[in-house]
């Protein structure tokens, strides 16, 4: 892959700049010269980065002055006629997201459902990265409702069932925040880890079993949640329900399960109708995730 050319990478320094605050609308941005200085690159370089952010609608050149950060005072959701904002981006992505699936979002998508232009939304998010990384903040921002429950297997449950639901209204959450061992950097999510850690402490277990014991938790749910998602986006392309789409295959899958090719799955059935139902299979997955805690648990005190 061939590296990033330097004015994009400059670009990309001075628009973090901007969406940050850390530039105001009105300031000037470095110069030309004032950024052959900063990164060391030549004056061509330097032109095509304010260039890149001019073309974005990020800056303007003022005669007299010099190139300054573009007022934002302009931005609107011409759905609702209100000024744009990181909140407002944000919604509108986590809609699109749940109707049409992480696929389908785009800053470009996102700009036409807004009625805006690409270049306002960067004002607000630098990026698609960034983008789904507050998505999932957002989503992580509630917490369980009620009464803590007492014991740490009741709170796990809570905690589990909790996330289950997230991914249920979510169906791309799971996939956005699948990376185990590169988690996301998500103070709200880490809010999960805290709580389900919490319920742990006391129990005598090291912080390698504790640690090892949540992600057992969050994956096992993950897992199942991604089967979520894989139902949405299927649904949308065959038009049928999981049920309709099971009766339409039913044929073939009797012609394919014959008892001489599967003789202990063709007998499975014979009891009677068998639904495959995740939130029944995520029940059940749950149930047993925690028994093997509790056998862990019963191991370190005896």
């Amino acid at each position: 892959m061939a590296p990033e050319p330097p004015y994009l990478r400059i670009a990309a320094e001075l628009r973090r700049r901007i969406t940050s605050g850390e530039l105001a609308p009105g300031d000037r941005v470095p110069s030309t010269r004032r950024i052959t200085q900063e990164w060391g690159v030549a004056m061509a370089t330097a032109t095509k980065a304010l260039t890149a952010l001019n073309q974005e609608g990020l800056v303007r050149a003022v005669p007299g002055v010099g190139t300054v950060v573009a007022e934002r005072g302009r931005e609107r959701d011409t759905a609702t006629g209100r000024p744009l904002t990181p909140d407002r981006v944000i919604g509108a992505a986590i809609a699109l997201a749940d109707t049409e699936g992480l696929g389908a979002l785009s800053m470009r998508r996102l700009a036409t459902d807004l009625g805006t232009s690409t270049m306002a939304l960067y004002r607000h998010v630098p990026n698609k990265a960034e983008l789904i990384r507050l998505m999932s903040e957002a989503v992580f921002g509630s917490e369980p409702t009620g009464p803590l429950p007492q014991g740490w297997r009741a709170q796990l449950e809570r905690e589990a069932r909790w996330l289950w639901n997230q991914y249920g209204q979510h169906p791309w959450l799971a996939r956005a925040m699948a990376a185990l061992t590169r988690p996301m950097a998500s103070p709200k999510a880490m809010r999960f880890t805290e709580r389900t850690l919490t319920a742990l402490r006391g129990l005598g277990l090291s912080s390698a079993q504790m640690l090892h014991i949540h992600l057992t938790v969050l994956s096992f749910a993950q897992g199942v949640a991604l089967a979520v998602e894989l139902e949405s986006l299927a649904r949308q392309d065959t038009g049928m329900t999981a049920e309709e789409w099971m009766t339409s295959n039913e044929p073939r899958l009797e012609a394919i399960q014959t008892a001489a090719a599967f003789p202990v799955l063709s007998t499975l059935f014979d009891e009677g109708d068998f639904d495959l139902e995740l939130d029944t299979l995520f029940e059940f997955g749950l149930t047993r995730v925690l028994d093997g805690v509790a056998a862990l648990v019963g191991e370190v005190t005896r």
